[in-house]
């Protein structure tokens, strides 16, 4: 065990609603922590995006220094890990490199920019709801119930082929599964994990059978070709729908409600972007690097990694802690902590990852979030900010609630 006085708790109060302090601090005293719990965290930009780019394993199952909390891996075995273990996302080459290549074509360039009209009418109608909920003695429009969440979760739906009407149970089972994500899952947390994974599972294969008979031209219907071609198994093709529903939503309302959060609290950056619309890409580069959707990466090294000092031995779970690398001031500067939208290298944000496990959707997340945001800056530019409350979740971080009042 390393020896140092620091302790990274994430668990601290406070820390849900502004854990920026706390990653100041690990980056500080410990960039490469190893918690009393048995897995290590790293934090500063340099190191997280070298272990982004490298060869280390997502697979738990290369596991020989086991985290305490870890109770799904060394304890109940792939049948009882989210998703089996199965999804793209916790797979290596050759099997990630083969997933990867049959879930890719939606989310490619071309076709996400061939979704734009319906991701902007998506938005008019948001933002006319908006208009109404929150205009002057209505009592405020949540941003999150209105336009941040129906967005990513209508689009992925579509995208999937997976009607976007009844499916209430099945948004909460997405939820539920996204606290699997999140790390030092309490065991009541991770039974609920392991009891949505179950029956999310079972509504995803009944509405496999159900598109078998009733293919369409949506990504499940290509992967269940594949699977009958012999691409890839039943419970792959499970897992990816799984994955590709949750992680499509999930972490984009995210970047949608806290960038519009982040604008409503820096009042002079939300006059530039309605000043200067050409500044909507870069903005929403900032406004990922400011406060990313998702918090935490995690690796298991497949041989020693030395960092900051520290050697972190093979087997071994390691945690990159992307919202400290995306405000390290060791490479951002001594603004690092400031909403700029005119950074210029505000693209080199960690937010998405990199090398093979760069994220699939990163094109479609942020066309999603520059025009829901562009568009909400347009439409209301006096818009103010009544109320937030925060999802309580360390890793997929995002308002819970985002409540505003905008001009009659």
């Amino acid at each position: 065990m390393t020896e140092t006085a620091f302790a990274f708790n994430p668990f601290a109060e406070g820390f849900a609603e502004d854990p920026y302090p706390h990653y100041a601090e690990l980056r500080a005293a410990a960039p490469a922590y190893e918690h009393p719990l048995g897995f290590w965290i790293i934090s500063r930009y340099e190191d997280v995006s070298r272990l982004q780019r490298s060869a280390h394993s997502v697979d738990e199952a290369n596991l020989t220094r086991l985290p305490s909390w870890k109770s799904d891996s060394g304890t109940l075995g792939r049948e009882n890990r989210m998703m089996r273990g199965l999804a793209v996302l916790d797979q290596d080459p050759p099997d990630h490199t083969r997933l990867r290549r049959l879930v890719a074509a939606p989310f490619t360039r071309r076709e996400a920019a061939s979704l734009l009209p319906r991701i902007e009418a998506i938005v008019d109608a948001a933002l006319d709801r908006l208009a109404e909920l929150g205009a002057a003695g209505a009592g405020g429009a949540d941003v999150v119930a209105e336009l941040a969440f129906p967005l990513p979760f209508t689009v992925i739906s579509e995208i999937l082929g997976i009607p976007v009407t009844g499916q209430d149970r099945v948004r909460e089972l997405t939820g539920t599964l996204a606290l699997g994500l999140e790390p030092l899952a309490r065991p009541a947390v991770q039974e609920a994990v392991r009891a949505a994974n179950e029956e999310l599972t079972q509504i995803v294969r009944e509405l496999t059978g159900w598109k078998r008979e009733h293919p369409g031209d949506d990504l499940m219907s290509a992967l269940i070709a594949a699977a009958d071609d012999g691409g890839l198994t039943e419970d792959e093709l499970t897992a990816q729908v799984m994955f590709l529903y949750i992680a499509g939503h999930e972490t984009t309302a995210n970047l949608i409600a806290g960038g519009i959060l982040a604008l409503l609290r820096h009042h002079d950056q939300y006059r530039l972007l309605q000043r200067d619309p050409g500044l909507a890409g870069n903005a929403i580069e900032e406004l990922l690097r400011y406060d990313t959707p998702v918090h935490l990466m995690r690796r298991v090294t497949t041989e020693p990694l030395s960092i900051s000092g520290q050697q972190i031995p093979a087997g071994s779970w390691v945690v990159a802690a992307l919202a400290a690398a995306n405000r390290d001031p060791s490479f951002w500067g001594a603004d690092a902590g400031e909403l700029r939208l005119s950074r210029p290298n505000a693209h080199q944000n960690v937010s998405f990852g990199a090398g093979a496990h760069h994220c699939l959707g990163a094109g479609l997340a942020r066309l999603e979030a520059q025009v829901a945001i562009t568009r909400f800056a347009r439409r209301f530019p006096a818009a103010e900010l009544t109320d937030v409350t925060w999802n309580g979740r360390i890793n997929v971080r995002g308002p819970k609630t985002l409540t505003i009042t905008v001009a009659g």
